[in-house]
Order: structure tokens, then sequence, then C-alpha cells
């Protein structure tokens, strides 16, 4: 299986309200960047978008580093909670209905597929690629900010 390192990030302006996506694919010395937004969304949509379109650029299945700065998407997979969600019928462990049910499935279902090991880092602390995705994803809450429903 191919390394690949995936670094993430998503941003909101409000919450809800525009926001925004970026990725960094990386394999060997190649670098890929992508990034996309809506202009109505959460900050946990757009993290989970982020980790979704990095995985699908994936023409194979590979072994994932996923770097995200997001506790949500992070513990989501890496400590099971979406997996455990999903077989309570998206109900979490509090009662409460689990949120973002149509990402986790495609999250789950991507994760069928490559090997991933997940690294949280700590936001706006001067990680480089953590860094660069943040400025894709304002960059990209920032266009749908100026433009109309």
């Amino acid at each position: 299986m191919k390394k690949v390192e995936i670094f993430t990030d998503g941003a909101c302006k409000h919450n809800p309200g525009p926001g925004g996506w970026g990725a960094i694919l990386r394999y060997g010395t190649a670098e890929k960047e992508i990034s996309g937004g809506d202009a109505d969304t959460t900050n946990n949509k757009m993290e989970m978008t982020a980790v979704i379109e990095g995985l699908k650029c994936l023409k194979e299945p590979c072994e994932v580093t996923l770097y995200s700065d997001s506790q949500y998407v992070c513990n989501g997979i890496a400590k099971g909670w979406a997996k455990k969600w999903k077989s309570n019928n998206w109900v979490k462990s509090d009662k409460k209905p689990a949120l973002n049910v149509d990402l986790w499935e495609e999250i789950l279902s991507l994760l069928e597929v490559h090997k991933v090991n997940v690294v949280w880092v700590k936001g706006h602390a001067g990680h480089p690629e953590n860094e660069r995705c943040d400025r894709l994803a304002v960059a990209q809450a920032e266009k749908y900010k100026n433009e109309k429903k």
C-alpha cells in the first residue's frame, strides 16, 4: 500500500454561516492542495468535508496518516465514536441524536477502503501544513461570504 499523508482543516464565518475547507495530500515529494466551501454550513461539516474530499482523491487503497485539528473528527474516527453511533442507529451515548450523519456515513465508507491513522494537531499553533490548510479554508469561507445565495 502506498503511504500518503493528508492534512485537513475547516473554517466557518459564524457558525452556521459561510464556510470553507482545505486539504493537502502528500505522497513522497508530490503534493496536491484542494479546497472548497459552502455558503451555509458549520465548522464541523467543513472539517469533515476536508477529510472526505482528501480521501476521495486517492485512486487506490492507501495507508493514510490523517492530520486534523478537529477533536470531533479525530475522536469520531480514532476512538470509534462514529462506528458506535452508527451501530446505535445514530444515537450517541447521551441518548441525543448524532449530527452530520450523512458525512459520518461517507467517512466510515472511506475508512473501509483505506488504512487510516489519525493524528490530532493543535490548531493555530504554527504547524506548517495545518496553517496552510487553514488559509485555504478561510479563503473559501471568504469567497462564499461574498457570494449571494
